[in-house]
């Protein structure tokens, strides 16, 4: 291996497990739920306030954090909300009662509000950019793997040594990988690898019909995952069906967003964001006809995932092509878009399943996914070109299309 694929590994492997660790943190809690409400004698519905407001701290921060370090550098935003991130888990696990609990949770939203669009922006800026796509699909993947691995230890760790023992650990992590983002990262705050940026932010009118696409994706998406295990329950899945079924979902997930890292290298952003909310769309509806066979149903359901997942990395992809001055904020606001996304699923997602059960909430996000290929459709096929004041380029310059 010669040294520059040497730096590129060391980069992606740090990113990986920076990605892998933030996503622990989210995801570990729902299963904690039960151990944090009998710590704090709260109900567990009450207890769910702490995913809610990691959530809520994040959708708010990220847009603000995103532009802020565009200003300071990147590597300093990664490595000193890392180091937050690490604070905010060490207050989760010595929490004395329940209002500071929803306190360090907070913090610990808004650290990592901080630290995945900032790392995503640096990978997309030190990549070869025939590679781009895959690089940040290689990335994002640790936090799909952080679902079917992570959670999963956490919870048995959680259960052997209590649940305070898990965040503790992960704040030790945090630290480390603090040091090692500091490591592998160049310093672009002295070396000028951020662009000199104009002082107002990029308007929302713009940002808004690119965000939109990622709003009607994860709301499709989520509101189905939301509630798939009350769904299959209510068809007669028994508990290790559902986790069987859990699993293929996570397979296909994983599997989903490299493939489409590359797909998105070779065809570009936005065949590869079509393709995924159209293929989503027809695999839900699969999905609703296959709901009686179980290994059928499996398969099926690994397929929505994969399918599903090209999107991601072609959308982050394609924003980082359209703002190259506006990496780190538009990647923020994506994210933030993200949330938007996966808040209105859970909403939809309930409504249906009270309406008509599963086989409903499938075809309704089936249409959301539809509405979604639709206005990616309309926003990829008018004009790309911005003023200065919004975006760094050039007026009337015409930005290459993802």
């Amino acid at each position: 291996m010669n040294p520059t694929r040497e730096k590129l590994f060391g980069k992606l492997a740090v990113g990986w497990l920076t990605m892998f660790g933030v996503g622990t943190d989210l995801f570990v809690v729902s299963p904690l739920l039960p151990l944090i409400a009998a710590e704090y004698r709260i109900s567990v519905a009450a207890s769910g306030l702490g995913v809610a407001v990691f959530a809520l701290t994040y959708m708010t921060s990220a847009p603000l954090l995103g532009r802020l370090s565009e200003r300071i550098g990147r590597r300093w935003m990664v490595t000193h909300c890392l180091c937050a991130f690490a604070a905010a888990n060490l207050l989760t696990a010595g929490a004395p009662n329940f209002a500071w609990l929803l306190v360090a949770r907070a913090a610990a939203g808004a650290a990592a509000a901080g630290v995945a669009p900032s790392l995503y922006a640096l990978t997309s800026s030190m990549v070869p950019l025939d590679r781009r796509a895959t690089c940040l699909a290689v990335i994002a993947s640790g936090l799909l793997v952080s679902v079917l691995l992570g959670a999963p230890m956490g919870v048995l760790a959680g259960a052997a040594f209590g649940w305070p023992s898990i965040f503790a650990a992960i704040a030790s992590f945090s630290l480390l990988l603090g040091e090692a983002n500091r490591r592998v990262w160049p310093e672009d705050r002295v070396t000028g690898n951020i662009a000199a940026l104009p002082t107002a932010p990029t308007p929302l009118f713009v940002l808004a019909p690119r965000l939109a696409p990622m709003v009607a994706w994860s709301t499709s998406l989520y509101g189905v995952y939301t509630y798939l295990g009350l769904g299959l329950a209510a068809y007669g899945f028994s508990t290790a069906q559902i986790a069987k079924t859990i699993v293929a979902y996570g397979c296909g997930a994983i599997g989903g967003i490299l493939i489409g890292g590359c797909v998105t290298d070779r065809f570009g952003a936005h065949l590869t964001r079509g393709v995924s909310l159209v293929g989503l769309s027809l695999c839900l509806l699969l999905l609703r006809l296959v709901l009686d066979g179980r290994i059928l149903f499996d398969l099926a359901l690994a397929l929505v995932s994969m399918v599903a997942q090209l999107f991601f990395a072609a959308q982050q992809s394609g924003l980082a092509c359209d703002f190259p001055t506006r990496r780190a904020s538009v990647l923020a606001w994506n994210n933030s878009a993200l949330f938007v996304g996966i808040s209105l699923g859970s909403l939809v997602g309930g409504h249906a399943i009270s309406l008509g059960g599963l086989p409903m909430n499938l075809t309704i996000s089936a249409i959301i996914a539809l509405l979604g290929w639709g206005v990616n459709w309309v926003v990829s096929s008018s004009p790309a070109s911005l003023p200065t004041s919004f975006d760094g380029t050039l007026p009337n310059q015409t930005r290459q299309k993802p």
